[in-house]
């Protein structure tokens, strides 16, 4: 039984990010021309309807013409989004990409260097770390 002014501590769990980038089609661009709606809602609705949320999207220039960044409980979710609005055929070159956090990035770093150690390139007889 907790007693007055006793506080739970809640942990905060941080959902795994993901981008999702790649452009329209030249059929999905006319459409949008002639019936400009808001994408960030429509990108929401699918992110929500599969436990995910649409953190942020954007429009850019260049070889993509847009990038959404989600947080996903999992990489299946994350990968439905994808499917889901890939098989639309309104999109080209649809990438999904997890992101990771700096601290994440020092860890790959670090397991990395254990890994190089072992590792022997194509034609080696030995693993780098050998060397």
């Amino acid at each position: 039984m907790l007693g007055i002014g006793t506080t739970i501590a809640a942990e905060v769990v941080q959902l795994p990010k993901y981008a999702v980038i790649g452009g329209y089609t030249s059929e999905a661009w006319a459409k949008m021309l002639d019936n400009p709606g808001d994408r960030a809602t429509a990108v929401r609705k699918v992110a929500e309807a599969v436990g995910a949320k649409l953190e942020q999207f954007y429009w850019s220039f260049g070889d993509d013409d847009y990038l959404a960044i989600f947080d996903a409980p999992d990489d299946i979710t994350a990968g439905a989004i994808s499917v889901a609005v890939g098989s639309s055929g309104t999109l080209r070159n649809l990438r999904t990409i997890k992101l990771i956090t700096q601290e994440e990035g020092k860890k790959v770093l670090e397991k990395a260097k254990a890994a190089k150690a072992a590792y022997a390139p194509p034609g080696s007889r030995e693993a780098v770390g050998v060397r």
